[in-house]
């Protein structure tokens, strides 16, 4: 019986599943759901391809070694991110608002090195009226870059409200929600960067 009302007590001490944190897993179940069709057509056209990329395509090379760069820069967002959440787990504002900072610098530096990659290659003529290859790429490469801008707008947006002093130690659901989305977005580029670039 005592044991029972232990098992219940500790039960009811854990904190209910708040609704933003509700919110941002029923959106990242969506967004999931979206890469994964992205990623599965991928594939049909990769495999149903004996080469790849198709012969009209042959000479136009991804670049590689700068976007294996920016995934490194990518992946330590990733650890400037969890980083501005313990900060405010300790209470620290100031540390906060410096990783936070730091984070959205890290994702706009991806954002324009890969920008000036498409660029580059638009001027070899890698465009998304050029076949299935240019199309594909530039659709599944193009909804992440999307997906980590509009991290970065959530990013400063939580930190003019870091600024402002709106979060605590007892207070940070901004943080903590931008915190799941970030790290989504962070944990699907490699994925990409292995199908697209390297296979």
């Amino acid at each position: 019986m005592m044991a029972e009302n232990n098992v219940e007590m500790r039960e009811s001490d854990r904190p209910p599943l708040s609704n933003a944190r509700l919110g941002i897993l029923v959106l990242l179940g969506a967004e999931t759901m979206l890469f994964s069709g992205l990623i599965g057509t991928f594939l049909v056209f990769r495999v149903g391809n004996v080469t790849w990329p198709p012969p009209s395509h042959i000479g136009i090379e991804l670049p590689r070694a700068v976007t294996g760069i920016n995934t490194v820069l990518l992946l330590l967002s990733g650890y400037t991110m969890f980083q501005a959440r313990r900060a405010i787990q300790k209470d620290n504002l100031k540390q906060l608002r410096n990783w936070l900072l730091l984070t959205g610098g890290l994702g706009l530096l991806f954002l324009g090195v890969q920008g000036s990659e498409w660029v580059q290659l638009i001027r070899n003529g890698l465009t998304l009226q050029s076949g299935v290859y240019g199309g594909i790429f530039y659709v599944l490469i193009g909804c992440h870059a999307v997906h980590v801008l509009s991290a970065v707008i959530w990013l400063f947006i939580v930190l003019g409200m870091a600024m402002a002093g709106r979060f605590s130690a007892a207070r940070y659901t901004g943080v903590d929600t931008c915190t799941i989305y970030w790290i989504f977005v962070v944990a699907l580029w490699p994925i990409l960067y292995i199908l697209v670039y390297l296979s």
